[in-house]
């Protein structure tokens, strides 16, 4: 919010270059890929269950695939309509649901009932829940950065952790230990019937407007960048969307842990890199400063042209965080990644320090 502009574009300054941010574009475009497969899987499931099951998963989530990326490509009105239905059913839905699935039931006894399927180490917990929110921290400024103070943004940011991570995940989780199932299709379907199932599709339909939209115009800013060349929204969207549905098709669903489990520890790295650039070593804040006041931004010679060293310190971080067994995976990646960067490029400054006051002699 403090400088207006995207979290992609800032990366510029903050340790990773022209080219780095580029990179950073393409990384956030191909998780917005993964989910929109997987949000897709959840409205071929919906689809494919309300047909009573003859069209088959494969065959629906292509249909569904196909039908919104074409609504996205050619922008129709529809998505607008979707955006305006979906969140108000949405809350009255869950609501319902709470109430009657919950009503009757000892909160005491819902939260001592053994879940079925494996269970998770606490590390492994926290890391996933990482992975499904961290994607979003890094877009927080393309989405506040026209607010009009810090408090504004804090506001919402809080707003959206308690209303969105507390309240209704803590709900489904409750939900989900009641009923017995984590399938979301099936818990819609058992306590709502059809308007459960039209929640869900309206629900996905509006996210994954938003997924396949991001992740069309952050490869568009990625091309550009890397060649100059600029990319056709509208052929772009359709390739993008043919991949997300393949995905789909292939069972990224099941791979739902996993696929967090990787942003868990890819995403950390870049956004503490950048915490320690713009916060304690200011490496451009001045250059920032200067030119938030004149409305511009940075110009090609105040704009380094690829940092490597928060590549490869993000590199390193993600590696550990994937590989290591000890300690949380997302908070390894996260420290490891910044302590290097930041030993570096002190090590270099006053390296250059030194070099300089000899010369100076």
């Amino acid at each position: 919010m403090r400088e207006g502009i995207s979290g992609s574009l800032l990366a510029r300054w903050c340790g990773f270059g022209r080219l780095g941010s580029v990179l950073i574009g393409i990384v956030v475009a191909v998780s917005l890929l993964g989910w929109f497969g997987i949000q897709n899987a959840i409205f071929a499931k919906s689809l494919d269950f309300a047909l009573g099951h003859k069209l088959g998963f494969g065959l629906a989530a292509a249909l569904s695939g196909s039908l919104l990326t074409i609504l996205v490509a050619f922008g129709f009105k529809a998505l607008r309509i979707a955006a305006r239905i979906a969140v108000p059913m949405f809350i009255l839905l869950v609501a319902y649901i709470s109430i009657s699935t919950l009503s009757g039931h000892n909160l005491n006894e819902i939260i001592q009932l053994i879940p079925p399927g494996e269970s998770l180490s606490i590390s492994a917990g926290i890391t996933i829940v990482v992975g499904g929110a961290i994607v979003a921290s890094l877009m927080t400024p393309d989405l506040t950065r026209y607010s009009k103070n810090g408090k504004h943004v804090l506001g919402v940011t809080i707003f959206t952790i308690v209303a969105g991570e507390f309240v209704v995940n803590g709900l489904a989780i409750l939900i989900a230990k009641t009923l017995g199932t984590a399938d979301v299709v099936t818990i819609m379907s058992q306590a709502a019937g059809g308007a459960g199932l039209l929640v869900v599709v309206f629900s996905t339909l509006r996210v994954n407007d938003l997924n396949l939209y991001s992740s069309s115009l952050g490869i568009v800013n990625a091309v550009e960048g890397l060649t100059g060349k600029k990319l056709k929204y509208i052929s772009t969207t359709l390739v993008i969307g043919v991949l997300g549905t393949t995905l789909s098709v292939l069972g990224i669903l099941d791979r739902f842990v996993d696929f967090l489990t990787v942003l868990g520890v890819v995403f950390p790295p870049i956004i503490g890199i950048m915490l320690v650039d713009y916060y304690v070593l200011r490496s451009h804040r001045k250059i920032l400063d200067k030119t938030r006041q004149e409305g511009t931004l940075p110009n090609e010679k105040q704009t380094p042209i690829i940092g490597w060293v928060a590549i490869i310190a993000s590199i390193i971080g993600s590696i550990v965080g994937l590989v290591t067994e000890w300690g949380i995976p997302t908070i390894n990646s996260l420290v490891v990644a910044s302590f290097i960067y930041w030993a570096f490029k002190v090590a270099v400054n006053r390296n250059q320090q030194s070099i300089e006051s000899e010369e100076t002699v």
